[in-house]
């Protein structure tokens, strides 16, 4: 059978690229998103940063008060520094999974600023042509939306991913599938997704750090040491045999939207509203994923943040917006405390499929 042609997507610096377009500043500067650095005094961490910020060693995790001391900000260095504004990352990120989901057979979104796209179809099983739009998509991507995206292609899910990280910012890498043995050759373990330290260092211990020397061992010598479920998994990705399958289902066991009030509310009418705009996007969402659920939950929190989850399964995957309206307000009116105000309302789909074959409609007191 012939390889897939799976294509890896990751945003460059996703966060402080949106942030830095946000705030029209200028990218050489570095930019530090995270807690406030309380001039060197803070005790919070970085959540990320750009590149001009790692250029100072500054990382994800690190304590923002080192942060400050390799890169001050004003009045007596260059740094800039942020709280994170995650509205606009989604915004963002919904932009560019709609100009890859365009080009793709199938489509997945892994995380906020990274997808997955499977083009064996789409650039009929030519590999020049998977490559010439990797370099389409970057163009579009930049000229639309002004955010740096760097590309992985491969024949499985994991050469894909490997590859997006190879020549970063911008960059474009790919394996074909008689050049598997090649890029793995030499290779650190630890850059394998799914190798963790852990892992490594168990590894390391019986003189395996590169996936060289893990395909010299063989299977059953791996095996003795580790795992048959785990040696098993790293030569089938040494031999190209890891998973190639793309598919929303992956990255997302639900799909679900929240709303905090503004003020805690008693007014039972206006929070069946909000649930009633809930229930209508995430059945949209659904429908956009070409998925559907056979479990609604709904989310309430009251004042003093006590949450409660109630929900009710269907007995076949739906992605009927009625049918969920009706079970998210039956869930609402048989589980709420009228007397307690209410902070947060929420709604779940849950259980999700990709039926071949959709029913319609549904008789609950059948």
């Amino acid at each position: 059978m012939a390889s897939r042609i799976l294509i890896h997507c990751d945003l460059d610096a996703f966060f402080a690229a949106v942030e830095t377009l946000h705030h029209n500043l200028d990218s050489t500067v570095p930019l530090i998103l995270g807690s406030d650095p309380k001039g060197g005094k803070g005790r919070g961490i970085v959540s990320t940063c750009n590149y001009a910020a790692r250029k100072y060693g500054i990382h994800s995790a690190m304590p923002i008060g080192e942060a400050w001391r390799r890169c001050p900000g004003p009045p007596h260095g260059t740094g800039h520094y942020l709280r994170s504004t995650r509205g606009l990352y989604t915004r963002a990120s919904r932009k560019v999974m709609a100009i890859l989901a365009e080009y793709a057979d199938k489509f997945e979104q892994a995380s906020i600023d990274e997808a997955y796209l499977d083009v064996t179809e789409y650039c009929e099983g030519d590999w020049d042509r998977a490559l010439a739009l990797t370099r389409d998509l970057q163009t579009t991507i930049m000229t639309k939306l002004g955010l740096s995206t760097s590309f992985g292609i491969g024949p499985t899910r994991i050469l894909a991913k490997m590859g997006s990280e190879e020549n970063k910012p911008a960059g474009i890498h790919r394996t074909l599938p008689d050049e598997i043995v090649s890029f793995f050759e030499g290779r650190s373990v630890r850059e394998v997704p799914g190798i963790g330290p852990k892992t490594a260092t168990r590894l390391a211990e019986w003189g395996i750090t590169t996936m060289s020397e893990a395909s010299e061992n063989g299977e059953i010598a791996l095996a003795r040491f580790t795992s048959e479920r785990f040696a098993n998994w790293i030569v089938r990705v040494i031999d190209g045999d890891s998973s190639d399958d793309v598919s929303p289902l992956r990255s997302r066991k639900s799909v679900g939207k929240e709303y905090t009030f503004e003020f805690d509310q008693l007014d039972s009418e206006m929070v069946i509203s909000q649930l009633s705009l809930l229930v209508s996007k995430v059945l949209g969402r659904a429908k956009e994923m070409s998925v559907a659920g056979r479990l609604g939950e709904v989310k309430i929190r009251y004042q003093g943040f006590e949450t409660h989850t109630h929900g009710r399964s269907i007995p076949v995957a739906m992605d009927d917006e009625t049918v969920f309206m009706r079970l998210a307000h039956g869930l609402f009116a048989e589980n709420v405390d009228l007397d307690r105000p209410i902070r947060l309302i929420g709604f779940r789909l849950g259980n999700l499929e990709m039926p071949l074959t959709r029913q319609s409609t549904l008789d609950f007191d059948e």
